[in-house]
């Protein structure tokens, strides 16, 4: 396609929105128009509970690609860590777009990283991996789910203390006005209520908004998803990025895909906006992964970066509670790197990684079978690792 109109599909969030204009500025030229088209996908259908038991794929990403397959639409737009490593026949990654930032950041209120919080601070995520990676670090520390997408996790953040103010405001002014000696120069605050709420943002408004189960000390989340939904710098919190060597990412962290079948369409978006060493480096994560065979089951970290002649690849298996894992480093040689990928996952697999890997997939069966007995359908609870796959 060298003129006309590129229909393109995406997931309706924020974030996806904004990921699907970087690729449609990219691609867009004075002879080629890139139209939009949202499309409502069953992770954006159902309760966020339920995305881990149905896997990221079905959640967020098959409905996007089945509208390429039917020619509703050219190509679709995904974070790639949210795509299956198989692809649907006739369906290719046509490019992968120049990385973000990859890593994970912990987000907190007052700053500072992982080692400054107090001993039993609640650190918020819904990523199996993360949760895995954090008690690895600091067993003492209690992680529960935080769910939403990466404005909603942040809300929920500061939430507590915006919520304290605002109530500390109203009692103070209900006791003024219902004290008939009061001075208005004796007021506790300077401003109303109705002053101080005028003069919040946007963003502090919809946080006094949430209704909060418990308080989170710390949060964790993808830089990238940060950065691309413009909320890395704000007052309200801190983030502190997590060292990479300790806190892998998941494979294709970070990065953006679009797939598509038609071939014309394919080298259109390839040769406007692939970026190959990005593409090399999320093929080794990726190959990784379908080789360890643990999905979004298990907390699996992989993390590929190349340099020069070689593709410098990071692994970290680790149960669920962070007690037990299997980690290593590789360097592959790039013009094997596929092989050697696979290679690398083989003998992690032989060190101990296939029993994690099978441990969690267990836990999985364990909990899905309970919910089971107790009655549960499609619009029950389930786990909180493929969750994640709104934020990014």
């Amino acid at each position: 396609m060298t003129t006309g109109t590129l229909r393109l599909a995406t997931r309706g969030s924020d974030l996806a929105l904004r990921q699907a204009a970087d690729v449609r500025d990219e691609i867009s030229t004075r002879r080629r128009d890139v139209e939009l088209v949202e499309v409502e996908t069953r992770g954006d259908r159902l309760d966020e509970d339920l995305i881990t038991e149905l896997g990221r794929t079905g959640a967020f990403v098959r409905a996007l690609d089945e509208e390429v397959l039917s020619g509703e639409v050219d190509a679709a737009v995904h974070s790639l860590k949210d795509m299956p490593t198989e692809m649907p026949d006739g369906l290719v990654v046509a490019a992968v777009g120049e990385r973000a930032p990859a890593g994970d950041a912990l987000v907190t209120r007052e700053g500072g990283d992982l080692a400054d919080l107090p001993r039993g601070s609640v650190v918020g995520t819904s990523s199996l991996r993360r949760k895995a990676q954090v008690l690895a670090e600091r067993p003492d520390l209690e992680v529960r789910p935080l769910r939403g997408n990466v404005d909603t996790r942040l809300q929920k953040l500061i939430a507590p203390d915006l919520q304290a103010e605002h109530e500390a405001r109203v009692e103070a002014e209900a006791d003024h006005k219902g004290d008939p000696g009061a001075r208005e120069e004796d007021r506790e605050y300077e401003r109303t209520v109705e002053e101080w709420f005028d003069d919040l943002t946007e963003f502090q408004r919809a946080a006094l908004e949430h209704e909060l189960d418990h308080e989170y000390d710390a949060i964790v989340l993808a830089e990238a998803g940060l950065r691309r939904s413009d909320l890395f710098y704000r007052d309200e919190y801190e983030v502190e990025r997590l060292d990479r060597a300790d806190h892998v990412p998941a494979p294709g962290q970070g990065a953006v895909a679009v797939t598509a079948s038609d071939p014309e369409v394919i080298e259109t978006i390839r040769s406007a906006m692939d970026h190959e060493p990005t593409r090399v480096a999320t093929s080794v994560e990726r190959t990784v992964l379908a080789e360890l065979g643990g999905g979004c089951i298990a907390p699996i970290g992989v993390n590929a970066l190349v340099q020069g002649e070689h593709v410098s690849a990071r692994v970290r298996v680790l149960s669920a509670d962070g007690d037990t894992e299997v980690k290593a480093n590789r360097d592959l040689p790039l013009r094997t790197y596929r092989e050697a990928a696979a290679e690398f996952a083989a003998s992690l697999r032989e060190q101990g990684a296939a029993e994690l890997i099978e441990a969690a997939k267990r836990a999985a069966d364990t909990e899905t079978a309970k919910r089971a007995e107790e009655g549960e359908d499609d619009d029950g609870a389930a786990g909180d690792d493929a969750a994640e796959a709104v934020e990014e």
